[in-house]
Protein backbone atom coordinates (compact mmCIF):
# COMPACT_ATOMS: atom_id res chain seq x y z
CA UNK A 1 0.00 0.00 0.00
CA UNK A 2 1.73 3.63 -1.05
CA UNK A 3 0.04 6.13 0.35
CA UNK A 4 0.73 9.50 -1.83
CA UNK A 5 1.72 12.48 0.43
CA UNK A 6 1.95 14.95 -2.28
CA UNK A 7 2.60 18.16 -0.68
CA UNK A 8 2.40 17.27 2.35
CA UNK A 9 6.18 16.92 3.53
CA UNK A 10 8.42 20.17 3.91
CA UNK A 11 11.26 21.18 1.81
CA UNK A 12 14.27 20.24 4.44
CA UNK A 13 14.38 16.29 4.50
CA UNK A 14 16.68 14.38 7.39
CA UNK A 15 17.47 11.08 6.11
CA UNK A 16 19.03 8.14 7.17
CA UNK A 17 19.35 3.78 7.07
CA UNK A 18 19.46 2.12 10.29
CA UNK A 19 19.40 -1.91 10.57
CA UNK A 20 17.02 -4.76 11.65
CA UNK A 21 17.59 -8.44 11.48
CA UNK A 22 15.69 -10.59 8.30
CA UNK A 23 15.75 -14.55 8.73
CA UNK A 24 19.52 -14.36 10.23
CA UNK A 25 20.75 -11.42 8.01
CA UNK A 26 20.88 -7.77 9.17
CA UNK A 27 19.23 -5.80 6.01
CA UNK A 28 18.68 -1.50 5.72
CA UNK A 29 15.92 0.29 6.43
CA UNK A 30 16.14 3.59 4.63
CA UNK A 31 14.18 6.04 6.38
CA UNK A 32 13.52 10.19 5.27
CA UNK A 33 11.20 12.77 7.56
CA UNK A 34 11.13 16.24 7.26
CA UNK A 35 11.81 18.96 9.83
CA UNK A 36 8.37 18.65 11.02
CA UNK A 37 8.83 14.87 11.57
CA UNK A 38 6.51 14.27 8.60
CA UNK A 39 7.20 11.08 6.77
CA UNK A 40 8.64 11.60 3.69
CA UNK A 41 9.23 7.66 3.09
CA UNK A 42 10.96 4.50 3.74
CA UNK A 43 12.00 1.43 2.37
CA UNK A 44 13.68 -1.93 2.79
CA UNK A 45 16.90 -3.11 1.24
CA UNK A 46 18.91 -6.08 1.93
CA UNK A 47 21.99 -4.12 0.91
CA UNK A 48 23.64 -0.21 1.57
CA UNK A 49 24.85 0.90 -1.08
CA UNK A 50 24.73 3.25 -3.97
CA UNK A 51 22.23 1.90 -6.25
CA UNK A 52 19.58 1.30 -2.96
CA UNK A 53 20.44 4.64 -2.01
CA UNK A 54 19.12 6.69 -5.54
CA UNK A 55 15.98 4.05 -5.48
CA UNK A 56 15.50 5.34 -2.32
CA UNK A 57 15.78 8.87 -3.24
CA UNK A 58 14.21 8.58 -6.68
CA UNK A 59 10.79 6.67 -5.01
CA UNK A 60 10.95 9.46 -2.22
CA UNK A 61 10.86 12.08 -4.75
CA UNK A 62 7.56 10.49 -6.51
CA UNK A 63 5.54 9.59 -3.33
CA UNK A 64 6.20 13.38 -2.20
CA UNK A 65 5.88 15.27 -5.64
CA UNK A 66 8.88 17.84 -4.99
CA UNK A 67 12.21 17.82 -4.33
CA UNK A 68 13.85 19.27 -1.20
CA UNK A 69 16.08 22.12 -0.66
CA UNK A 70 18.37 20.51 1.68
CA UNK A 71 18.95 16.89 2.58
CA UNK A 72 21.07 16.23 6.09
CA UNK A 73 22.47 12.90 6.18
CA UNK A 74 24.77 11.19 8.54
CA UNK A 75 27.65 11.42 5.67
CA UNK A 76 27.65 7.95 4.30
CA UNK A 77 29.19 7.73 1.01
CA UNK A 78 26.65 6.78 -0.93
CA UNK A 79 24.48 9.86 -0.39
CA UNK A 80 26.16 13.05 -2.10
CA UNK A 81 26.22 11.09 -5.50
CA UNK A 82 22.30 9.88 -5.29
CA UNK A 83 21.03 13.08 -3.62
CA UNK A 84 22.19 14.76 -6.78
CA UNK A 85 21.30 12.37 -9.55
CA UNK A 86 18.09 11.52 -7.66
CA UNK A 87 16.94 14.73 -6.80
CA UNK A 88 18.88 17.29 -9.03
CA UNK A 89 22.06 19.38 -8.64
CA UNK A 90 19.95 22.12 -6.74
CA UNK A 91 19.45 20.28 -3.46
CA UNK A 92 21.64 21.34 -0.80
CA UNK A 93 23.58 17.71 0.93
CA UNK A 94 24.60 18.85 4.46
CA UNK A 95 26.54 15.82 6.45
CA UNK A 96 26.41 16.19 10.21
CA UNK A 97 26.11 13.55 13.21
CA UNK A 98 24.19 15.93 14.90
CA UNK A 99 22.13 17.84 12.81
CA UNK A 100 20.77 14.35 11.71
CA UNK A 101 20.22 13.45 15.71
CA UNK A 102 15.69 14.08 14.34
CA UNK A 103 15.92 10.85 12.42
CA UNK A 104 18.19 9.19 14.67
CA UNK A 105 15.33 9.48 17.69
CA UNK A 106 12.90 9.16 15.06
CA UNK A 107 14.37 5.24 13.99
CA UNK A 108 13.20 4.56 17.90
CA UNK A 109 9.72 4.23 16.76
CA UNK A 110 9.98 1.11 14.41
CA UNK A 111 12.80 -0.31 16.24
CA UNK A 112 10.85 -0.62 19.60
CA UNK A 113 7.94 -2.48 17.20
CA UNK A 114 10.74 -4.48 15.92
CA UNK A 115 13.01 -5.49 19.07
CA UNK A 116 10.54 -8.17 21.04
CA UNK A 117 10.05 -9.99 17.66
CA UNK A 118 14.02 -11.09 17.59
CA UNK A 119 13.80 -9.80 13.31
CA UNK A 120 11.36 -10.59 11.00
CA UNK A 121 10.93 -14.44 9.45
CA UNK A 122 11.08 -13.51 5.40
CA UNK A 123 12.18 -10.04 3.42
CA UNK A 124 8.50 -9.62 2.33
CA UNK A 125 7.31 -9.96 5.35
CA UNK A 126 9.54 -7.46 7.02
CA UNK A 127 9.20 -5.08 4.11
CA UNK A 128 5.24 -5.17 4.65
CA UNK A 129 5.57 -4.56 8.75
CA UNK A 130 7.98 -1.88 8.26
CA UNK A 131 6.07 0.43 5.54
CA UNK A 132 3.08 0.00 6.87
CA UNK A 133 4.00 1.00 10.48
CA UNK A 134 5.47 4.03 8.93
CA UNK A 135 2.16 4.39 7.16
CA UNK A 136 0.05 3.70 10.14
CA UNK A 137 2.15 5.75 12.18
CA UNK A 138 2.33 9.17 10.41
CA UNK A 139 -1.48 8.68 9.79
CA UNK A 140 -2.31 8.67 13.57
CA UNK A 141 0.48 11.94 14.59
CA UNK A 142 -1.34 14.27 15.89
CA UNK A 143 0.68 17.05 15.32
CA UNK A 144 1.61 17.72 11.84
CA UNK A 145 3.99 20.75 12.48
CA UNK A 146 5.84 20.17 15.55
CA UNK A 147 5.71 23.05 18.34
CA UNK A 148 2.25 23.14 17.40
CA UNK A 149 -0.27 23.60 20.70
CA UNK A 150 -2.39 20.63 20.35
CA UNK A 151 -4.23 20.07 24.20
CA UNK A 152 -3.69 16.27 25.16
CA UNK A 153 -7.88 16.27 24.95
CA UNK A 154 -7.49 17.01 21.18
CA UNK A 155 -4.85 14.52 20.76
CA UNK A 156 -6.17 11.75 21.91
CA UNK A 157 -9.55 12.74 20.41
CA UNK A 158 -7.84 12.60 16.64
CA UNK A 159 -5.95 9.96 17.89
CA UNK A 160 -9.05 8.22 18.08
CA UNK A 161 -10.65 9.38 15.22
CA UNK A 162 -7.93 8.21 12.96
CA UNK A 163 -7.54 4.39 14.52
CA UNK A 164 -11.44 4.51 14.48
CA UNK A 165 -11.31 4.98 10.52
CA UNK A 166 -8.55 2.71 9.99
CA UNK A 167 -10.08 0.04 12.26
CA UNK A 168 -13.41 0.30 9.65
CA UNK A 169 -11.43 -0.02 6.92
CA UNK A 170 -10.84 -3.92 6.21
CA UNK A 171 -15.15 -4.36 7.55
CA UNK A 172 -15.52 -2.04 4.21
CA UNK A 173 -13.75 -4.26 1.69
Amino acid sequence: MRVNRRGAPGTKWHADATYGKVNGHWCSLYRAIDREGNLVDARLSPTRDMDVAQRFFAQALEVVGHAPEQVTTDGHDAYPRAIREALGEGVHHRTSHYNNNRIERDHRGIKQRYYPMRGFGSFAAAARCCSAFEELRQYCRAQVRSGAPVSLAERRRRFQERLAAVMAEPTAA
